[in-house]
């Protein structure tokens, strides 16, 4: 689990049971994507929660959390962006 800490002690993460995040102060929880099957069957991943794109079609649901979780950590929990 990566959290990024910005220099006024404010934690992003990408929500997990990881650790008891309750630990490091009061939460702030809000949804990042969208993970939702298409009317073929296929997955599609909706960023825009958090101003990204939308992923996919990925046919297994696996593949598409892969690449949620790729995309946000690489550009919204992005050192340079927090």
């Amino acid at each position: 689990m990566q959290l990024l800490i910005s220099p006024q002690g404010t934690v992003h993460c990408v929500y997990s049971e990881a650790i008891d995040l309750a630990t490091l102060g009061r939460l702030a929880i809000s949804r990042g994507s969208y993970v939702e099957p298409d009317a073929a069957g296929q997955w599609l991943v909706d960023l825009s929660p958090v101003d990204g794109p939308k992923l996919g079609p990925f046919v297994q649901r696996s593949a598409a959390l892969k690449a949620e979780m790729d995309w946000l950590e690489q550009h919204w929990l992005s050192p340079s962006l927090g």
